[in-house]
């Protein structure tokens, strides 16, 4: 698969975005009460956002609730408008082009948005149909992601008898029915035991062993180290850190040795 890019080399790039929300204010309240940038016109859930993924490569964005990550991931999908900044995924602009983005991209969000009542094999047939494939290709194309996700046993099995990592693998299936350049996964092991997140998780190497890219939403340090060759900590909408797993492990601290001698005269040479 050949990555779109942006000119300046990433699949994914955001430059100083900002969105704020408008707050709720209680009756008699007037201005009082709102967000830390209230005089702009009401919270800022990104605050002067920076983010850069290079092609072909988990990049890890990781932060607690709250932080902005879903917020950013939304922005970028196209799905909320940002206030300010630029953005721009596999090479088009977000906010002049994004019809053109949505072509380019898949979104997998925090549950699975299958049918339980549909087989699997149903499942993706009907997501080929929404996306235009026409019947025949999207038979095809359902068969070929039932085996790329290792779902061809159970193809033929409600959704609902599936395991968690099954249904999200399913999910993550659904989400590359047009092998698009650039996948948002905004915490896709959420509620998952350990060996359904192992079973996303190498399901997650394998599409980028194919190409695409993806952009990983998780509260989960060893998520990102596992996974993410390069990692952006978010908070309070801003990105407050950015570099590998290694990196950013060795700017908390190295690892220590505690020793203890049975006896104290032997401290010195101890």
């Amino acid at each position: 698969m050949s990555v779109s890019v942006s000119a300046s080399g990433y699949a994914v790039l955001a430059e100083g975005v900002v969105k704020r929300y408008k707050e709720k204010r209680q009756k008699g309240q007037g201005q009082k009460g709102q967000g830390k940038q209230g005089g702009d016109g009401g919270k800022r859930a990104l605050d002067g956002f920076d983010l850069a993924v290079r092609p072909g490569t988990v990049h890890g964005l990781l932060g607690p609730n709250g932080a902005g990550k879903t917020t950013a991931v939304r922005v970028l999908a196209t799905l909320l408008r940002y206030d300010a900044g630029r953005a721009e995924v596999a090479g088009l602009d977000v906010a002049r082009e994004p019809r053109r983005v949505r072509s380019r991209i898949g979104l997998t969000g925090q549950y699975a948005a299958v049918d339980e009542g549909l087989t699997g094999r149903q499942n993706l047939e009907m997501f080929g149909r929404l996306f235009h494939l026409g019947n025949r290709r999207a038979r095809q194309r359902a068969g070929e992601l039932l085996e790329q996700f290792d779902l061809t046993e159970a193809a033929d099995r409600a959704a609902r008898e599936y395991s968690g990592g099954m249904r999200r693998r399913l999910d993550l299936a659904s989400s590359m029915i047009l092998q698009p350049d650039v996948l948002f996964l905004d915490e896709p092991t959420t509620g998952l035991d350990p060996r359904g997140r192992g079973e996303v998780w190498e399901a997650v190497r394998a599409l980028v062993a194919g190409g695409t890219t993806v952009l990983l939403t998780t509260q989960y340090l060893e998520e990102a180290d596992r996974l993410a060759s390069h990692i952006t900590v978010i908070d309070r909408g801003r990105a407050i850190a950015d570099d590998t797993p290694d990196a950013l492990k060795n700017r908390v601290g190295g690892d220590r040795i505690e020793v203890v001698a049975d006896d104290p005269g032997d401290l010195d040479a101890v």
